[in-house]
């Protein structure tokens, strides 16, 4: 028995501070899916001999959860208050956690801009339970090969970001249980995901076409999430498909947020705007070489 579709819902386009980008979530009638609290996708055609301070996400801070970057073209150059400089390139993954607080910027890189071309990105937050929103902050960056990949049949792959699919592993250990995959698959060729009955799990199409076991076809741009009636969904794929897998345990406590804070109540979030003020997150000067 096959997991059954539960929610369809088509990217939108957002303004955030300037940047024009597609949100699948949250959506109309859908803040959530525990512990998957936003998806952003942007992407762009970057002027040759740009300045990086004309682009991307200048400093600013977080506090409770983890923003996780799939680096799908380009190079992100990622610098935090904590004093981590990093450059993650086309198929490679940024993963923060912001914990008690911490102040970042992910900006495309100097040596890309010299160049130009076409920029591409998806960012993710995924909640942290209340034990884990105090914690010291910690950043992993992953480029491409520092990424497990398991081969299919017809030359697609799937990426292990995090838990295990047919015996490998991810190498980031999540606040909570879960499964974050990356998969590039070739038209005909099929995947069968397995996740507890217990996972809220996800489904975002970069781009190409999929088809449900039910047959019912879902193409790019499209989130879908399914219920618990089974432990394993089947996706066929109707053309080259790029898709982000995300499986999680729900956390199944109170939200409250704002702007890029995760708390469990206001009073929470009345600390965090307090603390970045009075400096407890750390100051980031950017540098740019």
């Amino acid at each position: 028995m096959q997991r059954q579709l539960k929610h369809r819902i088509h990217a939108f386009k957002v303004n955030m501070g300037g940047i024009l980008l597609d949100q699948a979530l949250p959506s109309t009638g859908v803040e959530n899916i525990d512990p998957f609290l936003l998806l952003h996708h942007a992407k762009a055609l970057l002027p040759a001999g740009g300045d990086p301070r004309d682009h991307g996400v200048g400093p600013h801070p977080h506090r409770g959860f983890s923003p996780v970057t799939f680096v799908i073209k380009g190079t992100v150059r990622h610098q935090d208050s904590r004093g981590n400089i990093a450059e993650v390139s086309d198929g490679g993954v940024q993963w923060m956690h912001s914990g008690m607080g911490i102040i970042h910027s992910e900006r495309p890189s100097r040596s890309y801009l010299e160049k130009g071309g076409e920029y591409e990105i998806i960012q993710v937050w995924i909640n942290s339970p209340a034990s884990s929103k105090r914690k010291q902050p910690s950043y992993k960056p992953l480029n491409s090969s520092d990424i497990p990949s398991i081969s299919m049949s017809k030359g697609g792959a799937l990426k292990l970001i995090s838990g295990t699919f047919e015996d490998e592993t991810g190498p980031i250990q999540t606040e909570s249980p879960m499964q974050v995959f990356w998969l590039n698959a070739k038209k005909d060729e099929s995947v069968i995901f397995k996740a507890s009955e217990h996972y809220n799990t996800v489904i975002y199409i970069i781009e190409g076409g999929l088809e449900l076991e039910s047959g019912d076809r879902h193409f790019s741009k499209e989130l879908l999430s399914f219920d618990h009636s089974a432990d394993s969904l089947n996706l066929s794929f109707t053309a080259d498909t790029q898709l982000i897998y995300l499986a999680g345990q729900p956390i199944e406590e109170k939200i409250v947020s704002h702007g890029p804070y995760v708390m469990n109540s206001e009073t929470e979030i009345m600390e965090a705007m307090r603390d970045y003020q009075m400096g407890k997150m750390g100051i980031l000067v950017e540098e740019f070489n």
